[in-house]
């Protein structure tokens, strides 16, 4: 069991606010007396926190994610209509909130265009933080546990970086920069500022900073991603912390550069790319598309990432049956085993990172506490050269 400030805890879980509670500072967020992170064996990335059991990036799916050993936390980071960034993964609140019962709202439902596609819903951008905080959310997906539904509401960008502070391990954080052309587009900052310079202030507030394996990365852990390669790039300037481009199936485009992910993933783009970031995160069915619900032949994306020194972090794994090819025969561990050993990813994006956590003790135990060893396969020593 994680060990937490109880107060911290208790505002967070039962709808308080605190989006800086503490100078990131002081002794209580002091990391020298804490676990260090695994760099043994490949990340363990709780996707949106522990989201298959919990309401996904609920401080309740952040909290089990820690209990069960993940790496990281990971978030996807929008803004509101008044300039506060927060964990939230649609630009819409449909589907995981309860805005559909606030009849005071009824008159905010929009249609705009996302992503080079017409979206009609509640959008985020079009409610303060503090109306956002009002609203209480649930698990996404019908086939899984609801008893947790309505019980916890949207958390800050400010309040996840904290549940990793408090932990008494080091937790690492993965935000991603969620939808940039939109939020960018809808929401306007002072003095000309952009969604992305309020990611990166909120994370050089708290002290995150440090190139792959530095001493001040290894205090605290980040992975930055986007599916937006221009955001990467832009922020290169003003954080050196690592980062991962996204990629999605292939023949989807890019939101800023209208470039497919084909086109992203030719080594001619790597190379270029690699200037930037330590790695990918693809969608694991660019890596082995699957015939029929079969794997089919994997490409060679793996191989030529780990040539050109990026690590290679694919999403997302899921234990249900219907997220398991026929190859697995309906046994989670059975797919790590062969996405970590037979195609050598450095980690892996999971909505169950318990599941991860007990086949990695089982093959891969962290024997000796504090050990750290060099890079994995893609070491990211040619990013930001």
């Amino acid at each position: 069991m994680v060990s937490f400030s109880y107060a911290f805890v208790l505002v967070l879980l039962f709808g308080g606010s605190i989006a800086n509670p503490v100078d990131p500072h002081q002794n209580k967020l002091d990391v020298n007396h804490k676990k260090p992170l695994q760099t043994f064996r490949p990340y363990n990335v709780a996707h949106r926190g522990s989201s298959g059991q919990m309401p996904e990036e609920t401080t309740a799916a952040y909290l089990r994610a820690i209990e069960e050993d993940a790496d990281f936390i990971e978030a996807d980071i929008v803004a509101s209509k008044d300039g506060h960034v927060i964990c939230f993964h649609d630009v819409t609140l449909d589907a995981t909130t309860n805005i559909a019962d606030r009849t005071e709202f009824a008159d905010r439902r929009r249609t705009y265009e996302v992503e080079r596609v017409n979206m009609t819903g509640f959008f985020v951008v079009d409610f303060t933080l503090e109306e956002l905080k009002s609203l209480r959310v649930k698990q996404r997906y019908d086939f899984r546990d609801q008893q947790f539904n309505w019980k916890y509401q949207i958390i800050t960008f400010d309040e996840y970086i904290l549940i990793a502070l408090y932990a008494d391990r080091i937790i690492g954080i993965y935000p991603e920069i969620k939808n940039p052309v939109f939020i960018n587009e809808h929401v306007k900052w002072s003095d000309g500022k952009k969604f992305e310079d309020i990611f990166v202030h909120t994370l050089l507030k708290y002290g995150y900073k440090g190139k792959y394996m530095s001493e001040d990365w290894l205090r605290q852990p980040l992975f930055i991603q986007s599916f937006a390669p221009t955001s990467l790039i832009y922020i290169s300037k003003m954080i050196d912390s690592p980062k991962v481009l996204l990629i999605d199936d292939t023949t989807v485009y890019t939101q800023d550069t209208n470039q497919s992910y084909d086109e992203i993933t030719s080594d001619g783009y790597l190379a270029f790319i690699r200037r930037y970031v330590i790695g990918i995160g693809p969608w694991k069915d660019t890596v082995v598309p699957p015939i029929d619900n079969y794997l089919g032949p994997p490409t060679d994306l793996v191989a030529r990432a780990h040539a050109l020194g990026l690590q290679v972090h694919p999403y997302t794994f899921r234990n249900e049956n219907k997220y398991l090819h026929f190859n697995f025969h309906q046994d989670p561990y059975a797919e790590y085993e062969y996405w970590l050993k037979e195609i050598g990813v450095d980690g892996l994006f999971t909505d169950f990172p318990g599941s991860l956590s007990n086949y990695q003790e089982c093959r891969m135990p962290y024997t000796q506490k504090g050990r750290t060893e060099p890079p994995l396969a893609g070491d990211g020593k040619h990013a930001e050269e």
